[in-house]
Order: structure tokens, then C-alpha cells, then sequence
């Protein structure tokens, strides 16, 4: 038994990193001290396999085409996602300050996709300053990851609390999450939340080909520039296609109504397929993408599309045993669940119904069980988000006292239970304000000081802000600067 456990370990490490026999595996800390050190002492072909830890860094990946890993790949165990961290917090430069970059100077170099970057927590990156290659000037670029004229598979990774939004020095900044440029590379089964950038607060996609696929991608946030794109971000084709397939994109906010708090679209050609888009303000999706077999609240021209609330599970938005988005994917068997082995004919979970495609996250082949969501999103599944925004906060970011003021668009007919609430990142409640039950929501307003339960002051970060009124939920983040 032991002997098959150790082959079946063995099995799943190539199937990731699938090396040559002359490769070698660099572990960090056991064979260099920080994962720069191992990039620096690997060749292509090589895996820098890193121990789990907290990895106060920014990587360059020196245009190696090497796989850089945490456990994870060696038995899929959600558990080293959440465990190797990346902090790009403390840069030698703060003009150099993506947690990652795989960025190559030629254009020559497009097509290569022997670099991954596989099962991380990537976080507190502030992005690089950036010469655009097509000469729209200096940008600030790639919170948590940079990629330029290559082709990297980045997969399973949790990119949260990154941004892209410093002005100095710069025109602009985009890709809060993830910046790609002149490339064609994967982006599969991450958990992409809490960014933030002036345009593109999830992901910036750039002269590029890509394929985004079973993805969530939520909470994250652009200014308003370029057209915003909260979630994504996409402009101008490319020699390979733009595919955003099977992914949950919800609750991502662009600060002007002229945008998408979803998807923001210029002069590109992109498909969208199997995604559920939901409760992103303002706007779903801006611009005239191909649109299949996705469910878009407020409806989408195109075949297969639906309107309905996607009725998520409790938690980590998995599909509830009724949501309307259960095998309502792409007909093709080519977009099918994987089988049950032990119920044939019928998906194996995540995945849901039968072999037909499920929209959003957990459908298709190559879906994943993917690591939790860092927030309390169990406390907002199936909530009916009004058609005009629900809550207000003013000033934020703000340093000692913002307003949080909300107001029901209706009239209730029976008493409503009334909470506000506050959270951290990592989805612990910070501070719980008591409210009457009312019959009716009048405009009402509360001042936050930015204090806890206990009256003391907490640190400088992002908060959430979470205000229920009966079933309806409404969520928005602020930026408290002490």
C-alpha cells in the first residue's frame, strides 16, 4: 500500500511538472534559502519546488522556462495553497513591487510555455512601473503578477490584496491581480479576489491571447479608467484567441456607471463561454464580446445564455442542489463534467447533474475542488442585490471616520431583520453596529471610526462592509489609511 501511495505521488508530480530526465528539483528552504535564490540557480526545465512558509519577496522568474511550485503539486492538498505565501509587501524598489514577474524583453518569445507558477497565496503586491510596448507610455502594472511576451501556465493559486492603483511616475495602472501582455498563456483554477487597479482590478489582459478558465473571480475593484473592468479588463486581439471560459465572475465594482464592473471589453475579440457574471456593479459586461451558454443577470444576446440568480451553495460558490446553472453549459461533450466513477452517467463533484457542462467554476474537464474563498462569502449566497446600488460609503478611503449609508429600494410589507456588518480580508467579523427592525428602510447613515468590537483602532487595509435587510445582501469594500 505504501508503495502505490508513493507511485501515485509520483504520478501526479510529473503530470504537473512534466520533466525532462535530466531536470532537476531545487527545494526551498532545503537547497536555497528564498525562492529568488532557487530561480537563480535553476535552468529551463528545472522545478523550484518551495516548503511552506511566508516568502517576503518578489520574484522574477529571469525569463527561465522553469516550473515554480509549492507542495500542492505533489497531492493536490488545497491545504499548501493557503500555507506558501508570496508577500510582495517589502520590494528592494517600490517601482519593482509585483510579487511575481515572467517577462521576457523579445517578442520572439510568445509561444513558450515552460513556466508555471502553481499552488501560492500571492498577496500585497503593488505592481511595477511599466514601459508599454505598444507606446502608450509608463504604467504601474501587475499588482500580484506581471507576464509580458510569454505563454506561463499559472494555476491554483489564491491572488488577493493586490493593486495596481500608485500614479506617481505613471499615466495609469491596471491588472490589480494579473497583468498579461503579448502572450498566450493559461489562467486556470485560481481564486482571483480583493484586488484592486485604476482599470482592470482582476486581471488586465493586453495585446494578448489567453485562456481564463475555471476561475473565481470576485471583490475586486477598478477606479473608473479605461472604462474600469473590475473583474476583467481585455483590449486589442492578438495572434491567439481571448477565452474566458467556466468561471464564476461576481461582485466586482467599477466606480463610474460608464464600464463594467464585470467585464470591460476594448476593440478585442473575446469569447465568453460557460461563465456565470452576477451582482458586479456597474454594468456586467461592457463592450461586444461572443457570449455562449453563460448566465448574465440582466440577460445577453446569444445562444444558450440565461438570466437567473445562479443560487449558489453556502459556501465557496459551489452549485446548490436548484441552481438553474446545473448542466446548462455548452452542449458539446467536449465541455462535459468529468464522469462519476461510482455513478456512471451522472458528473462527479463539484460538479453537479448530469455530464453536461455546469456553468461557472466547477464545470468542464479541467475543473477543481478549489481552496475557500478568503471571506465570509458563506454569509452571502442567493442574495438578491437590487437593481440600483443598495449601499454608499463616503469618504473611502478614508483615515479616521467614514459614512456607510443604505436604503431598501421597496417598501417592506412585514418587519425586517436589519444588520450591518464589518470584516477583514481574511473574512473575520470586526465590528457588528445594532439596528432596530423597521417596516420600511428609510435612508439611514452610520459613521465607522475604524474601530473594533472593543473600541480599538484597527490597522490600515480593506474592509468589507455587509448590510442585509431580510434576504437582501449588499457587499462593497472600503479602504481605511491610518
Amino acid at each position: 500500500m505504501m508503495f502505490l501511495k508513493r507511485l501515485l505521488l509520483l504520478v501526479l508530480f510529473f503530470m504537473w511538472v512534466v520533466p525532462p530526465t535530466w531536470a532537476t528539483i531545487i527545494n526551498v528552504p532545503g537547497d536555497q534559502p528564498t525562492i529568488q535564490a532557487g530561480i537563480d540557480a535553476a535552468v529551463d526545465n528545472d522545478t523550484v519546488l518551495v516548503a511552506p512558509d511566508v516568502y517576503y519577496e518578489n520574484i522574477h522568474f529571469r525569463e527561465k522556462g522553469i516550473v515554480v511550485a509549492s507542495h500542492y503539486i505533489l497531492d493536490n492538498n488545497n491545504a499548501y495553497i493557503d500555507s506558501t505565501v508570496i508577500n510582495g509587501s517589502n520590494p528592494a524598489n517600490p517601482d519593482t513591487a509585483s510579487c511575481i514577474l515572467i517577462v521576457s524583453d523579445s517578442a520572439y518569445t510568445t509561444e513558450d510555455t515552460l513556466a508555471a507558477l502553481i499552488g501560492f497565496t500571492i498577496t500585497q503586491g503593488t505592481g511595477t512601473k511599466w514601459q508599454d510596448e505598444h507606446g502608450a507610455g509608463l504604467y504601474r502594472e501587475g499588482g500580484g503578477i506581471l507576464t509580458q511576451y510569454l505563454s506561463p501556465r499559472i494555476r491554483n493559486n489564491i491572488i488577493i490584496n493586490n493593486q495596481a492603483t500608485d500614479l506617481q511616475g505613471v499615466t495609469s495602472g491596471g491588472g490589480g491581480g494579473i497583468r498579461i501582455g503579448d502572450g498566450n498563456p493559461s489562467i486556470m483554477n485560481n481564486i482571483i479576489v480583493s484586488n484592486s487597479a485604476l482599470y482592470g482590478g482582476g486581471i488586465v489582459l493586453n495585446y494578448t491571447g489567453a485562456l481564463i478558465k475555471n476561475n473565481i473571480i470576485a471583490y475586486d475593484s477598478a477606479d473608473g479608467a479605461y472604462g474600469g473592468g473590475g473583474g476583467i479588463w481585455a483590449y486589442a486581439n492578438a495572434s491567439s484567441p481571448k477565452i474566458i471560459e467556466n468561471n464564476v465572475i461576481v461582485y466586482n465594482y467599477n466606480s463610474t456607471a460608464y464600464g463594467a464592473g464585470g467585464i470591460r471589453i476594448w476593440s478585442a475579440s473575446v469569447t465568453l463561454r460557460n461563465n456565470i457574471i452576477w451582482w458586479n456593479i456597474y454594468n456586467q459586461i461592457y463592450g461586444s464580446p461572443t457570449v455562449t451558454y453563460c448566465d448574465v443577470q440582466g440577460g445577453w444576446a446569444g445562444e444558450g445564455n440565461i438570466d437567473a440568480d445562479p443560487l449558489f451553495a453556502a459556501e465557496n460558490f459551489y452549485l446548490s442542489d436548484s441552481s438553474p446553472c446545473i448542466d446548462a453549459g455548452d452542449t458539446s461533450s467536449l465541455y462535459n463534467d468529468p464522469e462519476d466513477p461510482y455513478n456512471p452517467g451522472y458528473a462527479e463533484w463539484p460538479s453537479m447533474g448530469v455530464l453536461r457542462n455546469d456553468m461557472g467554476a466547477y464545470g468542464g474537464p479541467d475543473r477543481a475542488i478549489l481552496p475557500y474563498v478568503p471571506f465570509a462569502v458563506h454569509e452571502i449566497p442567493n442574495a438578491k442585490v437590487p437593481q440600483q446600488p443598495l449601499l454608499q460609503i463616503h469618504p473611502n478611503p478614508f483615515s479616521k471616520l467614514t459614512t456607510i449609508k443604505f436604503q431598501m429600494q421597496d417598501v417592506r410589507s412585514k418587519k425586517q431583520d436589519i444588520s450591518l456588518k464589518i470584516y477583514d480580508v481574511a473574512g473575520k467579523l470586526v465590528k457588528a453596529f445594532l439596528l432596530p427592525t423597521t417596516y420600511c428602510l428609510v435612508p439611514t447613515s452610520i459613521g465607522w471610526d475604524g474601530t473594533d468590537t472593543h473600541s480599538q483602532p484597527v490597522s490600515s487595509g480593506i474592509y468589507f462592509c455587509r448590510v442585509q435587510v431580510g434576504d437582501d445582501v449588499a457587499t462593497k469594500k472600503m479602504t481605511l489609511i491610518r
